[in-house]
């Protein structure tokens, strides 16, 4: 449930953002008639991520117990891939996305009433796939959908009052801090989705060394209990986990965190100086 919290809130508030961001630039610019037209493409993106989530959940239950594994695996496969790249877009995107989504709205608005409407569409709907595909990756990952889809409703209604108070001014948020803090929990939720998917390969022979147990925690972790129902949510350990998990679970964090936790490289400009003629001796 709390990993799902943490994908509802990073990646509603990254959409409630974008739409806080075009409603602003509409009222300063004086356009307030296109307003409806950037909330049609808003709840466009909406349905369509919703679909996406439903056809997955249908696609699943519909296939064998010999392709479910297969499936079940290269999704959550694509949603780390997904939610890595997004971690460090937004990491290196953050300071310009508002005069990015300026310039593609100022162009929209000479283009009509449907030019905004698919603007703001294709802006919200890459968020909301991404959700739908690593909430689903994440929810079977846990193996508890209903409190997943809890956690997700929640951080979603979260980020949507923060956008709503971004948009009136009413509070300030240090956003920098709020993404890095966002990212590194992001970062752990996704490191659990991948053991999963290699635990499903490793189900049907595609991946070695299902029986080889690091890490068994059955008398901690038994079935049904709170801090085993957590612990699956949130990190995704389950009582059992091989040696291929632990390796890819460790590597993938080490290695995420430290290239998003790096500095940015500062930019030195170079100053030029007149050339001084040597001194005669």
């Amino acid at each position: 449930m709390l990993g799902n919290f943490v994908i509802g809130l990073r990646e509603g508030l990254e959409a409630a953002l974008i739409v806080s961001i075009l409603f602003t630039y509409l009222v300063r610019t004086d356009r307030m008639h296109l307003k409806r037209y950037v909330g049609y493409g808003v709840g466009a993106a909406v349905a369509v991520s919703v679909l996406i989530a439903t056809a997955l959940q249908q696609m699943s239950t519909s296939l064998s117990e010999k392709v479910e594994p297969v499936f079940a695996g290269t999704v959550s496969i694509m949603a780390v891939a997904f939610v890595t790249w997004m971690i460090f877009w937004m990491k290196r995107s953050a300071r310009s996305i508002s005069g990015d989504l300026r310039a593609r709205l100022d162009s929209a608005a000479s283009g009509g009433a449907m030019a905004v409407t698919a603007m703001a569409f294709f802006a919200v709907v890459r968020e909301g796939a991404e959700t739908a595909v690593f909430f689903w990756a994440a929810a079977h990952a846990s193996q508890d959908v209903t409190s997943s889809l809890l956690g997700l409703c929640l951080g979603i209604a979260l980020s949507v009052g923060l956008g709503i108070a971004f948009f009136k001014s009413a509070i300030r948020l240090n956003l920098t801090s709020f993404f890095k803090s966002t990212g590194i929990l992001l970062a752990v939720v996704a490191a659990g989705v991948l053991t999963y998917a290699i635990h499903e390969f490793q189900e049907i022979g595609w991946l070695p060394g299902e029986d080889a147990i690091w890490l068994n925690l059955t008398s901690v972790l038994p079935d049904g209990s709170i801090l085993s129902t957590v612990m699956a949510g949130l990190f995704n350990v389950t009582a059992t986990t091989s040696a291929l998990q632990v390796v890819a679970w460790v590597a993938y964090v080490v290695v995420v965190l430290a290239l998003f936790l790096r500095p940015a490289a500062a930019v030195v400009e170079k100053q030029t100086t007149p050339t001084q003629e040597p001194a005669p001796l």
